[in-house]
């Protein structure tokens, strides 16, 4: 499998918060991608002060082995096209980057179920 993580999952998996069998799925997928979205939402989120984190998702990536995915054109594009079920629009990037690059989304969010994206979680 090849997840692409939400942000929430990447802070849980760094802080070692994750239920037992998310954790399991994300050892055990072929490739975990982090988005550029993530470091971006992470750091608004940090410098507004509604989270505190240690070092940067650069770091992170690197430490835990997994891929970066930076935003493309293409990407920002296609959020155009998507209905406005969900308005945060982090969120909406991550739902046209696993779309466009055929990556399963790693969230608990329900929102995203009203999209045409896989997800998964535990």
């Amino acid at each position: 499998m090849r997840l692409l993580l939400d942000t929430h999952a990447l802070i849980w998996w760094d802080e070692d918060r994750l239920p037992r069998g998310v954790a399991s799925r994300i050892r055990a997928a072929d490739e975990v991608h982090v988005s550029a979205v993530t470091a971006w939402e992470i750091a608004i989120k940090s410098a507004l002060g509604k989270i505190v984190v240690q070092g940067t998702v650069a770091e992170a990536i690197a430490d835990y082995g997994f891929a970066d995915l930076p935003v493309t054109i293409d990407h920002a594009d296609a959020v155009r096209m998507l209905p406005p079920h969900h308005r945060d629009p982090f969120d909406r990037l991550l739902i046209v980057q696993a779309q466009i690059e055929g990556l399963t989304l790693m969230t608990r969010d329900p929102a995203f179920s009203d999209y045409d994206v896989k997800t998964v979680w535990g």
